[in-house]
């Protein structure tokens, strides 16, 4: 995945890439949610919280399944991607680095941002794009 590589030397954070992939996919682009989700970088607002590839994901699959304007209502489907989402990063990312917040995931090493998150932003792309290809959601277009 040569563009999340891309995004990341760019100085895009993980919650930005995965919002900036999906707007991708749609050939769209939208500077406003980006900068927006930039609050959820380095676990909300770089303070070690919940990891901002999660809480990425999560906006990421709002994107395609929440609620934009009044007259729209959420999918139905929105609260079991969630729900699979959250229980598949708390199994993989969770039980490798003892947590799912940024602090427990870099383990006090800074070095460490540089060594996991990159493969962390890939494998929750491929999953948060599995779980909405499963339910019909149409990521290209």
């Amino acid at each position: 995945l040569t563009r999340i590589a891309e995004f990341l030397q760019q100085g895009f954070c993980c919650s930005q890439i995965l919002v900036l992939m999906g707007l991708e996919a749609q050939g769209k682009e939208n500077p406003d949610l980006v900068r927006a989700v930039h609050g959820l970088c380095g676990g909300i607002g770089s303070s070690g919280e919940t990891c901002g590839t999660l809480t990425g994901a999560a906006c990421l699959v709002g994107l395609y399944a929440g609620r934009g304007l009044p007259v729209e209502m959420p999918d139905g489907q929105l609260g079991p991607i969630l729900d699979e989402l959250v229980d598949w990063f708390q199994e993989q990312v969770g039980q490798q680095y003892g947590g799912i917040r940024c602090a427990e995931i870099l383990a006090g090493d800074p070095a460490n941002q540089a060594l996991r998150c990159p493969g962390i932003v890939v494998d929750t792309w491929q999953k948060t794009r599995e779980l909405l290809l499963a339910r019909g959601y149409d990521l290209d277009g």
